[in-house]
């Protein structure tokens, strides 16, 4: 396996990861500032995470053993190049023709390295150009003297050389970016974020998706939370059925998806997060007993069969998949034996809601 892919494996598991973690308050509050997500944010989002990462692993790592021969051996990283356009010198030392030239090929690298830096700035957090520069400088600066510093004094010494030259070139990447970054502008009329979207499919089945988030991240949460317990209290840790069944599946389960829409308008976290609820035929929240119905016959009752170690996960999945693509309005198999519509939480007029199958 090559060298750089280490780094490389390191940021992809580690910004997606955060995505994860990040998911559900992420879509939240881009409906509410814009109204929906967008397949470019969707996809934009856990790539800067993935980005942020690379700059770190690929300017940090790998980490030599730096003890008293490397510092010896090494002396010149102590120095500073100040000089920003010493690659110029750095090039007439090579014989080659000059794209092959290595002192060029890693300027342009360092350049290349900062570009998505530009256009995340722009597109992704709409700022403005001059905002992408200046960040860009500021954070190629805390990489370069990150590594001056021996990753903030942790190192006996440096074990990477400060360079004015990468600066300069990670703030041109950044300054390039910026400038390229409407070629991205998404076309067509942007609607207002308060006006109601239509409940399309891909939103039902995102909403699904936040929902499985939460109640596994809930989970973890409770579990870790239980294994400290248990650490503290007996000096060791143990495999619990009851901490991995009860804590990490069957509570989340029950207070986001049951307890949450119960004391709410009927709506689960993943629905509040994309603006969806679930109304009568006359535009009012589900009774309890609609709420408590639809819960045991949808994913609730899939994460206790889940617990149970039932067989009849995988169907069940399906069958509701099934019935939320192709049933009129996606009101999926709940909405359709419990009586209830998934509407827009931004129409506020709560006109009758005719029902359909």
């Amino acid at each position: 396996m090559p060298q750089w892919s280490g780094p490389t494996l390191i940021a992809v598991f580690a910004g997606f990861g955060l995505a994860f973690v990040l998911v559900v308050p992420y879509v939240a509050i881009s409906y509410r500032k814009r109204g929906e997500l967008g397949l470019l944010r969707a996809i934009a989002a856990p790539a800067f995470l993935v980005y942020c990462f690379a700059l770190v692993t690929y300017t940090l790592l790998p980490l030599p053993n730096v003890d008293a021969t490397y510092c010896a051996t090494h002396e010149a990283l102590r120095h500073p190049v100040w000089n920003p356009l010493q690659f110029l010198a750095d090039m007439k030392q090579f014989n080659t023709g000059l794209l092959d030239n290595p002192a060029l090929r890693q300027v342009l690298f360092n350049v290349a390295f900062f570009v998505p830096w530009g256009v995340f700035l722009r597109r992704l957090f709409e700022r403005s150009i001059g905002f992408a520069i200046v960040s860009g400088f500021f954070v190629s600066l805390a990489i370069e003297t990150t590594q001056l510093t021996g990753v903030w004094f942790l190192m006996d010494c440096p074990y990477r050389l400060f360079d004015t030259g990468d600066l300069l070139s990670n703030t041109v990447g950044a300054g390039v970016g910026a400038l390229l970054a409407p070629v991205l502008r998404r076309s067509g009329r942007l609607r207002p974020a308060d006006e109601p979207r239509p409940v399309l499919a891909r939103r039902r089945l995102l909403g699904m998706v936040l929902d499985l988030v939460s109640v596994t991240l809930v989970g973890v949460v409770l579990s870790m939370i239980a294994l400290a317990v248990q650490y503290v209290t007996k000096g060791t840790l143990q495999n619990n059925t009851l901490i991995d069944d009860v804590l990490g599946r069957w509570v989340p389960t029950a207070v986001l998806l049951l307890l949450v829409p119960l004391a709410g308008n009927g709506a689960t976290p993943g629905q509040r997060a994309v603006l969806l609820t679930m109304v009568r035929a006359d535009g009012r929240p589900p009774s309890a007993l609609q709420s408590i119905a639809r819960f045991l016959l949808g994913s609730g009752g899939y994460f206790i069969l889940v617990g149970l170690n039932s067989g009849w996960t995988s169907l069940w999945l399906l069958a509701h998949l099934g019935f939320m693509v192709f049933t009129r309005g996606h009101r999926g198999l709940t909405g359709l034996v419990c009586g209830l519509s998934v509407v827009d939480t931004r129409a506020v007029d709560r006109e009758p809601v005719a029902r359909s199958g």
